[in-house]
């Protein structure tokens, strides 16, 4: 049974940096594309960054595109989100999910497996 975990999340000033991890275990981590979403109280879970199964192709969100860089290390089953410039509309809930098609899509619905996310708070 595949495992997702997030972890790396905490409270940061508006400005600062923060590093989530994904760590994954019990599949073939190599085998699925990776992608973060975030969902803040009230609002529907959004897109912020996808990686493909190689990690040659990526995709960002506007809202974060230049602040946050998404990275995987097939060798440790892991992926990463590098997130600074943090701002406080970036607080939310972060999630990782795991898809076995290859088209970086932006759509949470069809991502198949995902952990219980990070809480991520950046104070103004």
């Amino acid at each position: 049974q595949v495992q997702v975990v997030e972890s790396g999340g905490g409270l940061v000033q508006a400005g600062g940096s923060l590093r989530l991890s994904c760590a994954v275990s019990g599949g073939t981590f190599s085998g699925y594309t990776m992608g973060w979403f975030r969902q803040a109280p009230g609002k529907e879970r959004e897109f912020v960054a996808a990686i493909s199964r190689s990690g040659d192709s990526t995709k960002y969100a506007d809202s974060v595109k230049g602040r946050f860089t998404i990275s995987r290390d097939n060798g440790k089953n892991a992926a990463y989100l590098q997130m600074n410039s943090l701002k406080p509309e970036d607080t939310a809930i972060y999630y990782c999910g795991l898809e076995l098609g290859t088209v970086l899509r932006i759509d949470w619905s069809v991502y198949d497996l995902w952990g219980q996310g990070t809480q991520v708070t950046v104070s103004s």
